[in-house]
């Protein structure tokens, strides 16, 4: 049978079941990748919070899910876990300091396993993330216990990741919608996703929810063409609901932005099927048990700061007055809060951003731009009413990768309010588009070596000490040279990959027949219209000849009737 298909031209057909999941598992590849890739850039604990985040997800492994044992805010819980995740907080020696490089950071001691006591902010936070991230610190110890925690964090932020751009590619006209997943794609996301922190956990859920919501609304007429979304959103509803303290709100602005976009009747259409209720039962059974354990447990009890004399309503005014200060967390933000990115990165992001949302506010129907008030709305008085609230007992607490949820929802959004746009395929918006997915991986790879600059040589500002980094006092594993040569290719792979979406190679042949269509006889090839006007000419001039006797020269209106 082979033979018999290599001798008439044809491919052997790939059953659908076979290719269905292929470009779902490249694009999780690709995302795991990158996160796996920055888990191991970064030093360990160089992310914010993540010694207590360490200790809590080490306590929840081991069955300790709720130890507050005071009333007072921000007071520590203590838990008992392996000495070594105890010490951790001996790694922070160049903590706001980015002058030091990690090289100061002691050993960690693999073989110091007795369960001693620790103390950790994170105590009365939802145990979900933190059971799935401490497991492997039943299996391992010492360092490689907590790279592999980091690891496992990143790739179950890589799954919901995966789901959203999935589900974005699956839209009409779903390149607007996965422009925007990658645009809302940002250095942070990933450097969050490469670390033990439920930050970047929370702002997948909320895509992948938000995202395969309106993917089942936009078929909702068709059971089968919404179970794999429905799933995705059941899933992801119900473990957004448990990752954080203000979860519950992502999700609820989130399904509200879903609606203004689709209305209820497509919701009520999923609803009439056991299966829409089956799915949106779990989601509302995460939520229940979310919202129980913020009660029970007062997650916000956990939350600590340095008490201030500042009125709420001064507070208000002086976040709103820094709402545009905080885009630099939502872009690249580093360490803890004490290295920004390069200028050339958060511009290019901040270009982003914008053209994004002009695009979206611009764009027609009016109707259309509704969806985009709650984001907006959230994105810009949230922050302000939030943090007045505890302004008095904690202080200035507020960072721009709290509200990174909500940011990327808001991206989102708008490649929702232009899914009723064609996307442009002309050369001129192919090369924009090329060019634009090389300033993207660019400025991904500079916010990484520079991430690594950082912790490898420190930063100076007298001077630029890039050639020092050949002579490192500290060394990631497998070597900066090595994670930086590995991001970039990943990267590029990645940026090949969503141009070939944006733009894919639809011949004439697919567009009529179908891709697996077999090719036709030159001769036969579809011709421009000026083409058929000309070849139509003579055509209807030897009709004229054979009935008249003469030949008669086709003018303009003769051509038309002949098309």
């Amino acid at each position: 049978m082979i033979m018999h298909l290599q001798r008439s031209g044809r491919r052997p057909e790939v059953p659908l079941a076979r290719t269905k999941y292929i470009p779902a598992l490249v694009t999780f590849l690709i995302l795991g990748t990158l996160s796996t890739l920055w888990s191991l850039a970064s030093p360990l604990m160089s992310i914010p919070d993540e010694p207590a985040h360490t200790i809590k997800a080490a306590a929840v492994a081991r069955g300790q899910l709720q130890t507050q044992e005071s009333g007072k805010q921000g007071d520590p819980a203590i838990v008992k876990v392996p000495g070594y995740v105890a010490e951790l907080g001996n790694q922070l020696c160049y903590a706001f300091k980015v002058q030091v490089s990690a090289a100061c950071s002691p050993d960690i001691n693999g073989q110091n396993t007795a369960l001693v006591p620790a103390t950790t902010t994170a105590g009365n936070y939802n145990p979900l993330y933190y059971l799935i991230v401490g497991l492997p610190s039943r299996l391992l110890s010492g360092e490689t216990a907590v790279y592999v925690m980091r690891i496992a964090s990143g790739l179950l932020s890589a799954v919901f990741m995966t789901m959203a751009i999935m589900a974005a590619r699956q839209m009409r006209h779903g390149q607007w919608p996965l422009v925007a997943a990658v645009v809302g794609l940002t250095p942070m996301a990933l450097y969050l996703a490469g670390s033990i922190n439920p930050n970047s956990l929370e702002v997948v859920t909320t895509a992948a929810f938000f995202v395969n919501l309106c993917l089942a609304l936009e078929n909702s007429k068709s059971l089968a063409a919404t179970r794999a979304p429905l799933i995705a959103v059941g899933v992801s509803g119900a473990v957004l609901a448990n990752t954080r303290a203000l979860s519950l709100l992502w999700l609820a602005i989130a399904f509200a932005v879903a609606l203004i976009a689709y209305g209820w009747r497509p919701l009520a259409e999923i609803l009439r099927s056991k299966f829409g209720v089956a799915m949106a039962g779990i989601a509302v059974l995460g939520c229940a048990a979310g919202l129980g354990w913020l009660v029970v447990a007062d997650s916000f009890k956990s939350l600590g700061g340095i008490p201030s004399k500042v009125t709420p309503d001064q507070a208000f005014v002086t976040m709103l007055d820094r709402t545009f200060d905080y885009v630099s967390g939502y872009i690249g933000l580093m360490g803890w809060v004490d290295t920004l990115t390069p200028s050339g990165v958060q511009v290019f992001w901040h270009f982003a951003f914008v053209a994004l949302v002009l695009a979206a506010v611009t764009s027609r129907p009016l109707r259309n731009r509704w969806l985009l008030v709650p984001v907006f709305i959230g994105v810009l008085v949230l922050p302000p009413i939030l943090q007045s609230q505890v302004i008095q007992e904690l202080g200035y607490i507020w960072q721009g990768r709290y509200l990174l949820a909500l940011v990327v929802l808001m991206m989102l959004a708008c490649g929702m309010a232009l899914r009723f746009h064609s996307f442009p395929l002309s050369d001129r918006a192919k090369s924009i588009g090329r060019w634009t997915l090389v300033a993207a991986v660019a400025a991904h790879v500079y916010a990484f070596v520079f991430t690594l600059r950082r912790y490898t040589v420190g930063l100076f500002p007298e001077h630029v000490n890039w050639s020092e980094m050949w002579e490192t006092t500290w060394q990631p594993p497998l070597t900066w040279q090595g994670l930086s040569i590995a991001y970039l290719i990943t990267l590029t792979a990645g940026a090949v990959l969503l141009y070939r979406a944006l733009f894919p190679k639809r011949h004439w042949r697919s567009r009529t027949f179908g891709a697996e269509a077999r090719p036709m006889p030159q001769g036969s090839l579809p011709q421009p219209r000026a083409s058929r006007l000309n070849a139509a000419a003579p055509a209807q001039a030897k009709v004229d000849g054979n009935r008249n006797g003469s030949v008669k020269v086709a003018d303009e209106g003769d051509r038309r009737n002949a098309l």
